[in-house]
């Protein structure tokens, strides 16, 4: 290679026609958090559940959820996005490890596996993450709400929620031995 050729290597985002193109035509990372707030013994006394915006135009309860960056790391990118939808005070406990607890696969089409996104097809590593600090979502999450792990899963939350993201929860709180 010549000292003239250049290779971008910025992991920055992309313009929104490429990844427009780039959704229809292979599958995006994701990495998915369920924060969570703990006792003395870890176990789960609320399940922290987002009302936003959806890709789909609904108004429903989310878990924390982001691509990951090219060139990130997932825990850069669950760290990045755990910052972003609860704020830098949220003092969350990444995991150790980058394994997941699930992995949910979105479709375009909601009867393929219960998890659902109209722009795209997805992969999403699903995270069971504590935080200790005070939560302050930004201005586009119209709001969070510290729930028990009984009301995360009953089915007028669930009913809030749209994506899959019911059945996120539900299989976070089973991995965790939770589940009511």
């Amino acid at each position: 290679m010549s000292t003239n050729d250049t290779i971008e290597t910025s992991p920055g985002w992309l313009p929104a026609e490429t990844i427009e193109s780039i959704r229809g035509q292979i599958p995006i990372v994701y990495v998915e958090a369920v924060p969570v707030r703990t006792d003395h013994l870890g176990r789960i006394e609320k399940v922290g559940l987002l009302l936003r915006a959806q890709p789909d135009g609904a108004i429903s309860r989310a878990v924390v959820s982001g691509r990951v960056l090219f060139g990130e790391t997932l825990r850069e990118a669950l760290w990045r996005h755990l910052a972003k939808d609860l704020g830098a005070e949220a003092a969350p406990d990444l995991p150790s490890g980058v394994a997941p607890f699930t992995v949910a696969e979105y479709f375009p089409d909601p009867t393929r596996t219960g998890f659902h996104d109209p722009r795209q097809h997805a992969v999403a590593l699903g995270y069971v993450v504590p935080c200790r600090g005070e939560c302050a979502p930004p201005e586009d999450v119209l709001d969070l709400a510290w729930v028990s792990p009984a009301e995360a899963t009953s089915p007028e939350i669930a009913a809030e929620m749209s994506s899959g993201h019911g059945r996120l929860v539900r299989r976070a709180l089973a991995f965790c031995g939770q589940l009511p």
